[in-house]
């Protein structure tokens, strides 16, 4: 266990560059904290101890805001960034080299017995606020985008983004697991491709109408305020607000 501990101690300054020097580390990082009491409650969780285990990380959870249910498998080298409001339930499984950051749930969807938490394997990033829910399996170098919501499944090697979580496949490609501004964004893509679409058929509109009055001698044109152009600067700071 000490040796498990050394590497989650350790991997804290590889993964955050506010790290300076051990004794603000220990003192003042609650997901290292968090992770010692849960290495201390989940061996006597293994033993069958009653109450002493949930306990443990009843402490814990007062002291730092992080709750890990004691029978929760995690490997080494385990960060936890800032913590507070993470939640992993009982029966999940977590890999080694994994990162959380603030807000992230690895919880269940019901009242179901046995397995019922997700399964995460090895070096994946979950960002902010993302939750990660039922009996499902991460693959190695998974990362999730925050603020995600994951239902299923993800295989190595893949990035999920959005709510549901869709699976953007990176292969080739290596990612800083700190480069969150790197994430693609789907939504964007989307509303992106929408508005090229509009002003598309705005134009092929508007020659027809051009045609028609000009054989018609009659003026018609679509009035200014229906038009979608990217001139139009709430348009243009929607765009530029959602990274587009």
């Amino acid at each position: 266990m000490l040796s498990t501990i050394a590497a989650d101690f350790k991997i804290i300054f590889d993964r955050d560059p506010a790290a300076r020097n051990w004794l603000e580390v220990l003192l003042c990082y609650p997901g290292l904290q968090a992770i010692v009491f849960h290495r201390v409650a989940h061996q006597l969780y293994k033993l069958r101890l009653p109450f002493i285990p949930r306990f443990i990380s009843a402490i814990a959870r007062f002291l730092t805001g992080i709750e890990i249910h004691p029978g929760a498998t995690i490997g080494k080298g385990f960060f936890i960034d800032h913590g507070m409001g993470v939640v992993i339930g009982e029966t999940a499984i977590v890999g080694d080299d994994v990162l959380l950051y603030q807000g992230v749930t690895l919880g269940g969807t019901g009242k179901e017995s046995g397995k019922r938490h997700p399964t995460v394997g090895n070096n994946v990033v979950v960002g902010a606020g993302a939750k990660v829910l039922g009996n499902i399996e991460l693959g190695s170098n998974v990362r999730i985008g925050a603020g995600s919501v994951v239902l299923r499944d993800v295989p190595s090697n893949c990035t999920v983004v959005g709510v549901p979580g869709r699976i953007i496949y990176r292969s080739g490609a290596r990612v800083d697991p700190l480069e969150h501004g790197s994430l693609p964004d789907s939504e964007a893509e989307v509303i992106r491709a929408l508005v090229d679409r509009i002003e598309a058929l705005e134009q092929q509109l508007e020659k027809v109408q051009q045609q028609q009055a000009h054989q018609d001698s009659v003026v018609m044109s679509l009035p200014a305020a229906a038009s979608c152009q990217m001139r139009d600067k709430v348009i243009q700071q929607f765009l530029d607000g959602a990274g587009i």
